[in-house]
């Protein structure tokens, strides 16, 4: 795919958020923050309100770590509004919706699936320059983990702040990272 380390292509979606009339979002919008881009198939559905409920307790902390989150179907913006008014868990949900009933968010990030006009379970984080950090695709019946996430969005944040520092696999913020350096091929 490739998309790693990719700069995030221009866009404009009509979003919806609680408490706000629609507003849209561009990638200029995105500029100097990290930003988190939560593809899910369909409104409406089963796996996606319970991943969106999780990503939801978890979104006070993004905040105080400078992420904004994104949700992104291929719904329309008032189809957004409509499952947060109707729906429990939905209505409990503060981060904007965005509306990609043209694919174009899809598109630019590989996860359209074209015959059936949905996006594939997939998230992607972006740094502050526009570039794609993480990326998780998923099947359509496994849902994904905000702890997991949250996890690997710090030690993202951590590699961008610490240049010549590594986060190891399970890495906690405050656990040791590496220097990656000739002394320690071989032991590790």
């Amino acid at each position: 795919m490739g998309i790693i380390g990719s700069q995030i292509k221009p866009f404009k979606a009509t979003a919806f958020q609680a408490g706000k009339d629609f507003f849209d979002v561009t990638d200029e919008d995105l500029q100097g923050k990290w930003s988190v881009f939560f593809f899910y198939p369909a409104d409406f559905t089963f796996v996606c309100p319970t991943e969106l409920e999780d990503m939801g307790e978890k979104y006070d902390m993004l905040q105080q770590m400078g992420v904004e989150v994104y949700a992104v179907s291929t719904d329309t913006h008032f189809s957004h509004k409509a499952w947060h008014d109707t729906s429990e868990k939905i209505g409990k949900l503060r981060f904007p919706f965005l509306g990609d009933q043209l694919h174009t968010l899809s598109k630019n990030f590989d996860v359209l699936r074209e015959e059936m006009g949905l996006a594939d379970r997939a998230t992607f984080v972006v740094d502050p320059d526009g570039v794609i950090q993480i990326m998780e695709i998923t099947c359509e019946g496994v849902g994904r983990n905000a702890n997991e996430l949250t996890r690997k969005i710090k030690a993202a944040q951590y590699v961008r702040e610490n240049p010549g520092q590594v986060c190891p696999a399970a890495w906690e913020e405050g656990s040791d990272t590496l220097a990656p350096s000739l002394d320690l091929v071989g032991k590790i």
